[in-house]
């Protein structure tokens, strides 16, 4: 698969980052969209890793900018999680682990093939401050290394107005279940 948009593809993406942009301005306080349009155009490889967060669904938004190094953080801002990321489990060794039924992918590689970052806890709580995320559906986050070789991995949810954090066999999948990433431009 090729890592570049057309110039079509790229004015059409611009289009509904700048909408989203002006809809959701509560995530991005004190940022303006034209010196974000020009960082994104000055980085080309950064605008695919973002078509492919819109492709499977993640309607991604800036929320945030780091002082320091001048650079825009963008999460995954669907409502739900994303759909053309969900039914994974989370990493390769999992994957393989499976005898039967295996998923078609896992969320390490997902990630990493279009250039994002799995959300941590953190982020995801970040995010949960922004609106109300997962509802119905949940969102693997990076599990700690210590908890992985268990064989364990974490996701997230919100049910009772309150972010859950839980645990699971790092090879399990679910239809509800996907992955939320971050992008730095």
């Amino acid at each position: 698969m090729s890592k570049e948009l057309s110039s079509e593809q790229r004015e059409e993406l611009l289009r509904t980052l700048k909408a989203r942009f002006e809809k959701n301005l509560n995530r991005h306080k004190g940022l303006e969209w034209a010196e974000l349009q020009a960082r994104l155009e000055a980085n080309i490889a950064k605008l695919w890793s973002l078509n492919e967060m819109e492709r499977t669904g993640g309607e991604p938004d800036v929320v945030g900018y780091d002082n320091k190094t001048g650079e825009y953080i963008f999460y995954d801002c669907s409502a739900e999680s994303p759909k053309g990321r969900r039914s994974v489990c989370y990493d390769r060794e999992a994957l393989e682990s499976r005898k039967q039924h295996k998923p078609d992918n896992n969320v390490i590689d997902m990630a990493a093939d279009m250039g994002i970052e799995l959300l941590k806890e953190e982020q995801y709580r970040e995010l949960q401050q922004l609106g109300n995320f997962d509802m119905k559906t949940s969102s693997w986050v990076q599990t700690p290394a210590r908890i992985r070789r268990l064989g364990g991995a974490l996701f997230c949810d919100r049910r009772y107005d309150t972010v859950f954090v839980y645990h699971n066999g790092a090879e399990s999948y679910y239809a509800a279940r996907g992955f939320r990433g971050s992008l730095r431009v």
